[in-house]
């Protein structure tokens, strides 16, 4: 038998990588990354407001860019038998489109309006509005939010949608409709960006949309007409239908298979959000608590909708039907900030020594700066009296979200120093995770193991061993460091029809694991006292 690839396009908040893998037998053949040129210079952000905007060109580019770079050096036979590319895109990322489906910061006069471009999944500028939709939705005779754990979020499709409405005109009059990151690139690889022909993905429509068979498809005209008339008509202009990520979107187009220098029979699968995709790479199984640790954190858990579908799960991210497994309940929850904390506490330590040394220093800090707290911060002992912190310096996204939560410090003295804050810091992430995992067991949704991805997972022993004696559960390591890309891989090969059913597709294609941290029972106790803390901490905050 003729040996058969795919191609799994992963984009991240920074850079998008591209992964070849032959669905016979999981290898990988080749990979690239593409870092976005716009982003990384800070163009059309404030962080100041967090507004987090990225610009189609930067797709566009990575794109392209990763796709030729995982292909340099193989073989045109292998090229010509790649059968699928599937993207998984960050989310909610959602961009205002004309009638041909571009974005609007693909048209000259759009060409540096932020408000034309991608609307970042981490922009929250959108608070007010989320505010208002769910004041709404808990006093309409439907209640839109009861899928997506009771609370609608600012960094959700909706409330982006109608922050930009308000705010800015010229896009109000030229915008036809709006169509999510995943949906848009997997679009443009077959040619035909049509926002009312493109097949929309199920993951980012049930879990940020607020779409439900329930509710034939999106909240109703009345509602959204009722949330603001400037939304009268939007939902004729969406979609009703949606599609599982073992869907094909089409077939690519001759431009880009000429382009890419691949098949032209090559399928397109339905796109998906990266964290879901990432759980599929790593062999997720039902029951499993798979988490994505980066910046953020994604926290994805199936469930057979017979034993789990009844539930209405209080503070999550949604619980949609084949969200991330296609005939199971896939269940999202998260943490708006996990390795970005640890960024931010670099960032307050390095930003006067560059100012004060120069760049060079601080590069050089910058570097060593992490890695060197954490093996100190692993040599301190861990007591009753530690430092306690929250985690919410972005915000909270679950359980209960609420972005207009701030983080704090608490139990500094003078000899608090930058290690034991930093401690307290990493801490704070693995708490945040905790209460997590104990809505979803509080809500009777039980846990059987964990699994952990992502760029944190992979790189910081310390932190991991803190997330397991806090969680109190061991936790597998996926082997592969691009397990939202080959995730991606595994969707087109079923897409593509390589494979049944994504079962059969991860027996052959999914991650192994490489490491397990297992809970030391002598912290145990102790943490959960230090727990008990910051759960009337963060009540303090909040109340």
């Amino acid at each position: 038998m003729e040996n058969k690839y795919v191609i799994g396009v992963d984009y991240g908040t920074d850079s998008v990588r591209a992964l070849v893998v032959n669905t016979q037998t999981g290898e990988t053949l080749g990979t690239a990354v593409h870092y976005y040129a716009r982003w990384k210079e800070g163009l059309f952000c404030d962080p100041s407001i967090s507004q987090f905007r990225q610009h189609p060109l930067d797709y566009l580019e990575g794109l392209e860019n990763s796709i030729k770079g995982a292909l340099v050096g193989l073989s045109n036979e292998v090229k010509q038998n790649v059968v699928g590319i599937s993207v998984d895109t960050t989310g909610s990322t959602p961009v205002a489109v004309d009638e041909n489906g571009t974005p609007l910061a693909l048209l000259p006069e759009f060409a540096e309006n932020p408000n034309g471009m991608f609307i970042l999944w981490k922009d929250h500028t959108a608070n007010a509005e989320a505010e208002e939709i769910n004041t709404l939705a808990h006093h309409w005779d439907t209640d839109f939010t009861k899928y997506v754990g009771g609370i609608y979020s600012s960094e959700w499709f909706w409330a982006k949608i109608l922050r930009t409405l308000r705010v800015d005109e010229q896009v109000r009059e030229k915008a036809f409709s709006w169509v999510e990151h995943c949906d848009w690139v997997s679009a443009v690889l077959t040619g035909n960006t049509n926002p009312l022909a493109l097949h929309r993905s199920r993951c980012a429509a049930g879990h940020k949309a607020l779409w439900h068979d329930e509710f034939e498809g999106l909240p109703s005209e009345e509602f959204l007409q009722k949330l603001d008339p400037l939304l009268s008509g939007l939902r004729n202009r969406l979609f009703k239908d949606t599609y599982t990520a073992d869907h094909a979107m089409g077939t690519i187009s001759a431009e880009w298979a000429e382009k890419l220098g691949i098949s032209t029979n090559t399928i397109i699968g339905v796109g998906a959000f990266d964290c879901h995709m990432g759980a599929v790479g790593a062999d997720i199984q039902p029951y499993s608590l798979c988490k994505v640790i980066g910046t953020s954190t994604c926290d994805m858990l199936v469930a057979p909708n017979e034993e789990i579908g009844h539930l209405l799960i209080r503070g999550i991210c949604g619980q949609v039907d084949g969200s991330i497994v296609p005939g199971m309940l896939g269940m999202e929850a998260g943490q708006s900030a996990f390795g970005d904390i640890y960024a931010w506490f670099q960032k307050v330590i390095v930003s006067p020594v560059r100012a004060l040394l120069g760049h060079e220093a601080a590069e050089k800090l910058s570097n060593e700066l992490i890695p060197y707290l954490s093996e100190q911060a692993s040599l301190l002992p861990i007591k009753e009296s530690d430092i306690v912190a929250i985690d919410w310096l972005n915000g909270r996204r679950t359980p209960d979200a609420k972005h207009t939560l701030k983080g704090g410090i608490v139990g500094l003295n003078l000899g608090s120093d930058a290690i034991k804050i930093f401690k307290a810091l990493v801490e704070a992430t693995a708490f945040g995770a905790r209460a997590i995992s104990d809505r979803f067991q509080q809500e009777g949704v039980p846990i059987k193991e964990v699994i952990a991805i992502g760029g944190v997972a992979k790189k910081s022993p310390f932190v991991m061993q803190t997330l397991a004696d806090v969680l109190n559960m061991p936790i597998k390591v996926a082997s592969s460091d691009q397990a939202c890309a080959l995730g991606a891989a595994i969707c087109a090969a079923v897409a593509a029809g390589i494979y049944p059913d994504f079962a059969s597709a991860q027996k052959v294609m999914a991650s192994g694991f490489d490491a397990t941290y297992t809970p030391r029972p002598e912290v145990v106790p102790v943490y959960e006292i230090l727990y008990q803390k910051y759960i009337r901490l963060g009540n303090f905050i909040e109340n």
